[in-house]
């Protein structure tokens, strides 16, 4: 159960400011991490730029203070999903609030008529590679290199949305 002093509510494109600030404290937790706002362009207009995607964006928040987002788009194969923007500040973390974000994008990919949800995840998230594995994603082999200012790495993990699809 998510802690009730937590809600999770659809974005708007007034959270950007709010959203690189949680993103950025988050950064600041991991060796050579940082977060170059203008690595983030899609920030300027969040909400926005997820439903171009035809896809949503979510804001974990307490007291009005977000805390936390994530989105998923659909993938030019309408039954694949992409997760994005999994960011959960370290002091709401076991709190049920990860598991219900992730729940909020298996409902909606799966009602969309998805059966399979991916993403990308920072070498170094080690802590969200554990939530990812135990909520039943598999990395996949291999790793992608990332052209920033952190020089980044990210593994990719993919998740069946039903059992039949495993």
């Amino acid at each position: 159960m998510t802690r009730p002093d937590i809600r999770i509510r659809p974005a708007t494109d007034t959270d950007g400011a709010d959203m690189a600030r949680v993103i950025a404290t988050i950064f600041a937790d991991y060796p050579n991490c940082h977060f170059i706002p203008a690595e983030f362009p899609e920030l300027a207009a969040p909400a926005s730029h997820y439903a171009a995607r035809h896809g949503r964006l979510w804001i974990a928040e307490t007291a009005g203070r977000p805390v936390g987002s994530f989105a998923v788009t659909r993938t030019t194969d309408p039954t694949v999903f992409e997760l994005f923007k999994v960011y959960l500040l370290p002091d709401c973390r076991g709190s049920g609030t990860a598991q219900a974000m992730l729940a909020e994008a298996i409902d909606l990919a799966t009602a969309a008529g998805g059966r399979r949800l991916r993403l990308w995840t920072d070498t170094r998230f080690f802590e969200g590679h554990r939530f990812y594995e135990r909520n039943g994603f598999v990395r996949v082999p291999g790793s992608r290199a990332v052209p920033d200012g952190s020089d980044t790495w990210e593994y990719a993990y993919t998740r069946a949305l039903a059992a039949s699809d495993q």
